[in-house]
């Protein structure tokens, strides 16, 4: 396996634990840049070009309400999740656990 198909695992894998995290990250109202601060100082870098495009898809599918502040100099889009974002992001969690436990039952029996 050469080291891009590798990294496009490893991406892909990452791709749903940034859609989780963002979900629970905006249970407090937040914007983009702070929230790809939130994301490394969690364990879970990203980068703009994959949390732009995920916040509006949340968005347009309705796990994620927004609005803007124009308080400031330069309008901010502020995101949070959504009650239905909510709901999503508890049965991710649930998912999760499940599909740990099923990974470390594999790894015991090899050993």
């Amino acid at each position: 396996m050469s080291q891009d198909e590798f990294d496009g695992h490893l991406q892909e894998l990452r791709r749903g634990t940034i859609v989780l995290a963002s979900l629970r990250l905006l249970r407090e109202p937040g914007y983009g840049y702070g929230l790809l601060e939130q994301l490394a100082a969690a364990g879970f870098p990203t980068d703009a070009n994959t949390l732009y495009p995920l916040l509006r898809r949340l968005e347009k599918q309705g796990f994620l309400d927004s609005e803007w502040n124009t308080d400031e100099a330069r309008p901010r889009k502020f995101y949070r999740t959504s009650p239905a974002g909510l709901r999503l992001a508890e049965t991710l969690i649930r998912e999760v656990a499940a599909i740990a436990a099923a990974t470390a039952a594999l790894t015991e029996t090899e050993h």
